[in-house]
């Protein structure tokens, strides 16, 4: 009997799987246009690395933000830029990628990293300190390029 219900629950978990996997890949994905370049400066303003940007300057762009991306590459990320500075908190909702998420002041220093958000999470995700800017990249990005609070980016927009 317990040989039936072990078999049985398998096919059902199984079953359960599959359709999780169709619905992933029916999902709308979105492309990206990268028209910004964020560097990571060291304390010396030395660059450590810089990445491709999409650009969120407005209300709608903000708002969507990296939703149904389902590709980011390694060199790439998304910069928010805001009107003024103030506490931020963003969220997951609809964004299926993990990501390192940096909050920047006005003076263009990292005062907040989250690291590895999980996709999806609708877990406000704050910045603790004002923001003017916020970059998002892949989950590990900042470990493993060794970018800390307290360090500096840089921009160019086209």
């Amino acid at each position: 009997m317990i040989k039936y219900f072990l078999l049985a629950s398998s096919f059902l978990l199984l079953s359960c799987n599959g359709e999780a996997d169709t619905q992933t890949d029916t999902q709308e994905t979105r492309e990206l246009s990268y028209t910004a370049s964020v560097s990571f400066l060291e304390q010396s303003d030395e660059e450590i690395i810089s990445v491709r940007a999409a650009l969120a300057d407005d209300d709608d762009s903000r708002s969507e933000g990296l939703m149904n991306v389902h590709n980011l590459p390694d060199d790439a990320g998304m910069l928010f830029i805001f009107d003024d500075e103030a506490p931020r908190s963003f969220w997951m909702a609809n964004t299926p990628i993990s990501l390192d998420i940096l909050f920047v002041n006005s003076e263009m220093e990292i005062v907040r990293i989250h690291r590895n958000t999980p996709p999806y999470s609708h877990k406000n995700i704050v910045s603790e300190s004002p923001a003017k800017y916020v970059v998002e990249v892949n989950a590990g990005f900042t470990l493993n390029h060794d970018i800390r609070e307290g360090m500096k980016i840089s921009f160019t927009t086209q």
